[in-house]
């Protein structure tokens, strides 16, 4: 009895096992059914992204190269100053009384400016002309004795000594009456340097001193006068720059010079060449020059910073992008060129000077190449761009593909 239970508890634990084998098998199955079906969808979806989900090509703006014209110049940066510039200095010492113009007012020249004490030297030219008074006295009665005497001498009356003695005074006396003319006139000018005025028509700087002040003949600054029209302009060139220029710079081989304000605008008038330096400078390297404009608006004041553009002739059939074209990096300077894939290729160039806001390109480019203009950051090597001329709006972009799946399902 024992046996045969045991045996019977065995046959149902045997099948038992067997059902939860069965369950598990089954439970397995629909595990990996779903997984795969899982895999299946993915897979379609990634075929489908692949097929029409792409990431759309950039859209970028481009320039045609074509050959051009463009001036042969060079920039450099340059300073004003007035074509005259003068220092305002008494000619005498004395109280400075009183100031009689504006700073900063345009001056006429031989304007009074300042107004030195001039009581001492009204005295001293007063001392002077009572002085040449007595020698004028002096000198009629020396004339009138030697006149005198010189009858005497014809009826030897007196000696001849005596005559010639009375003459020798005369012609000192007379001698003396022309210092003492001349001491008048130097306490006259003496006097007209107590009114200080301006050599120069120009713009008046700043006041220096202070009403009241003592100031010594020839060496206090009282002030400054700038001619500002027309106006200098200082500036240097580099051997390299000159070089691109075809040489030396003189006053016969420049076609035209122009100015860039601080702003960045053009100044609307053009200059000239006044001054080129015969020799290079041996520690900088560069040759001094001077340019001169007009400047009848008054639109420049000395001491400004501008940028000079000297121009020596023109150079034909080359091409210029725009200067935010360009990438620069420690290899070199590049350009993204569109090919006909409308891929972004990059390309190396060697650019030149500046034209306006473009570059003048040595080498590297060719005509009809595309040039990439904008979203220069956002383009990597082989990207897929959609181009379009530069300042129009990019086209709108094309309709996605149909996906046929979804058509054959529908």
């Amino acid at each position: 009895m024992v046996f045969k239970t045991g045996q019977h508890f065995s046959s149902q634990n045997s099948t038992r096992v067997a059902e939860d084998k069965s369950t598990v098998f089954t439970l397995s199955a629909i595990l990996l059914a779903i997984t795969l079906l899982a895999l299946s969808a993915c897979s379609k979806k990634d075929d489908a992204a692949n097929a029409g989900g792409a990431m759309p090509a950039m859209p970028v703006s481009i320039v045609t190269l074509q050959a051009t014209t463009v001036p042969i110049s060079a920039e450099a940066v340059a300073q004003t100053e007035g074509a005259k510039e003068v220092e305002i200095r008494p000619r005498v010492g004395g109280i400075l009384l009183k100031k009689l113009f504006e700073e900063g007012a345009p001056i006429k020249a031989g304007q009074t400016m300042f107004l030195i004490d001039p009581v001492p030297f009204q005295i001293a030219l007063s001392n002077a002309k009572a002085q040449l008074a007595q020698q004028k006295a002096r000198l009629e009665q020396t004339q009138r004795e030697a006149q005198r005497l010189q009858v005497l001498v014809a009826t030897q009356s007196i000696s001849q000594r005596e005559a010639d003695n009375a003459t020798s005074d005369n012609a000192l006396a007379r001698a003396g009456l022309a210092q003492y003319e001349a001491a008048v006139r130097e306490a006259e000018l003496n006097l007209s340097y107590t009114n200080v005025t301006s050599p120069i028509s120009g713009i008046a700087g700043r006041f220096e001193l202070s009403e009241g002040a003592l100031v010594n003949a020839n060496t206090s600054l009282l002030t400054k006068v700038s001619q500002i029209t027309p106006i200098w302009v200082r500036f240097s060139l580099s051997d390299n720059e000159l070089a691109q220029l075809g040489g030396p710079l003189t006053q016969a081989n420049v076609k035209s010079v122009g100015l860039i304000l601080p702003n960045g605008e053009e100044y609307t008038k053009k200059g000239q060449l006044n001054f080129a330096a015969s020799s290079i400078d041996p520690q900088l390297g560069t040759q001094q020059l001077r340019a001169e404009f007009k400047n009848e608006d008054k639109r420049l004041l000395p001491g400004q910073f501008v940028r000079v553009r000297v121009i020596t002739g023109h150079k034909d059939g080359v091409f210029v992008v725009p200067q935010t074209a360009v990438i620069a990096n420690d290899q070199g300077k590049f350009v993204y060129v569109v090919n006909d894939k409308n891929e972004a290729v990059l390309t190396p160039i060697v650019p030149g000077n500046w034209v306006g806001r473009d570059w003048v390109i040595l080498s590297g480019l060719n005509a009809g190449d595309k040039v990439i203009v904008d979203n220069i950051i956002k383009i990597r090597p082989g990207a897929s761009v959609a181009p379009h001329p530069a300042g129009e709006p990019p086209a709108p972009p094309a309709e996605a593909a149909k996906n046929p799946a979804a058509d054959s399902k529908k």
